[in-house]
């Protein structure tokens, strides 16, 4: 062990102390004399005399080392030199293949431009030149990992689509996530005019979605790739593919429904467009409430059978079925329910609407509309499926991602 002994110093007020400083450098220094007229002045010589660095042998690095296992066909894939330049590089697989690659314009380092295999071994081969203008040779091998299952991400989301202003961007995998934060590294939104927004972890592990702090505008384009080959979902599984899409947001048309007052109103762009009776879920029993919330339009079908067992019916034939949740709830036709329509709520959870009427708004509806309902003595949530996005406020949302968590 080490003593450190303290020394006892005199304490000296500071402007005593700048006052000793001072008169130090006054005495230990003069103002240089004035150089004659016309006698050349010198300048300082830069850090090192401007001397050139000696000549050295090229220092090269590889990426993956030499002998590296299990390495993900993802990670980076590059050769880098210092104290000299790249002469030439090749990467080849086990069959002798070469790999795509090129080098940087510095010819500093050279990488792939193309995705490496799954359980394959690589090989590298070339020279660099040092400042010495000697050559050192480039060699060495590497090895991928061999997943025990390679797992791909589906997306909700189509090319060349167009949604409503609430759509969320789902990324499925039939298998539970793990590493989180390493999916979501490989995710990006690209949105014009900009868009905030955020990843969030749905129930199971299997499932990210991607949503907006606010309804999108209308007519925003929206890019997402997900960068998935290669990365690590969890022990053994990696990515099995990219997937990407490119698709709109079209007009902002929002329904808003009352319970209370038996209406079914709709805004386009701002304006109200249609005001239709409506009969809700049936007030006076939990379950046949239709819940309050942000509901989005998921799918259209002009014919549906509706089952409902706790309900007591099988195989009813609807008209004009938009669906706005995953726990059964539609807005759809019901002729029998007219007569309650804009009255009282009959319903086992739909929003019934005269054939007419539903037909109007089945032309009208884009999937990723919202569906806002209010006056429920229940209220949408996590156990009513894949669309609730919207049921969280923007803090909570946020925290569900994996990289603010």
């Amino acid at each position: 062990m080490t003593v450190i002994k303290s020394t006892k110093r005199r304490w000296v007020p500071a402007a005593m102390l700048g006052l000793t400083v001072a008169l130090t450098l006054g005495a230990c220094s003069s103002e240089p004399a004035a150089a004659p007229a016309g006698a050349p002045t010198s300048s300082s010589q830069p850090a090192g005399g401007g001397q050139t660095p000696p000549a050295g042998p090229a220092k090269v690095v590889a990426l993956p080392a030499g002998g590296a296992q299990d390495v993900s066909p993802g990670d980076p894939v590059k050769i880098t030199v210092a104290d000299g330049t790249i002469g030439a590089v090749t990467l080849t697989n086990a069959d002798g293949k070469q790999v795509a690659g090129s080098p940087a314009a510095d010819k500093h380092s050279w990488s792939t431009t193309e995705s490496l295999g799954y359980g394959k071994t690589y090989n590298w081969s070339g020279n660099a030149v040092g400042t010495d203008g000697k050559t050192v040779s480039i060699s060495g091998s590497f090895g991928t990992v061999k997943p025990k299952r390679q797992v791909a991400g589906h997306l909700n989301v189509g090319d060349g689509q167009t949604y409503g202003v609430a759509m969320p961007i789902a990324l499925n995998f039939t298998n539970p996530v793990a590493d989180k934060a390493a999916v979501e590294k490989a995710l990006t939104v690209e949105t014009t005019p900009k868009t905030e927004g955020s990843w969030a972890w749905m129930e199971g592990d299997t499932s990210v979605h991607w949503r907006p702090k606010d309804y999108y505008a209308a007519n925003t384009k929206v890019v997402v790739n997900a960068k998935l080959y290669g990365v690590k979902l969890a022990e053994g599984t990696y990515g099995k593919q990219d997937v990407s899409a490119s698709f709109s947001i079209g007009h902002s048309q929002i329904v808003r429904g009352d319970t209370q007052t038996h209406r079914m109103l709709v805004f386009q762009d701002g304006k109200q467009v249609a005001d239709y009776p409506a009969s809700y879920g049936l007030d006076s029993v939990d379950w046949r409430n239709t819940h309050n919330g942000i509901h989005v339009v998921m799918e259209k079908d002009p014919t549906y059978l509706m089952s409902n067992p706790r309900g007591g019916y099988k195989d009813v034939f609807v008209r004009w079925a938009v669906r706005v949740s995953n726990n059964g709830e539609f807005i759809h036709a019901l002729p029998a329910s007219v007569w309650a329509q804009g009255n009282r709520n009959v319903s086992h959870g739909c929003v019934n609407l005269s054939t007419d009427n539903a037909k109007s708004y089945f032309d009208f509806a884009q999937i990723g509309d919202p569906v806002e309902i209010t006056g429920s003595g229940t209220t949408l949530g996590a156990a009513d499926g894949d669309y609730h996005d919207w049921t969280y406020n923007w803090a909570d949302w946020s925290k569900m991602s994996a990289l603010n968590s």
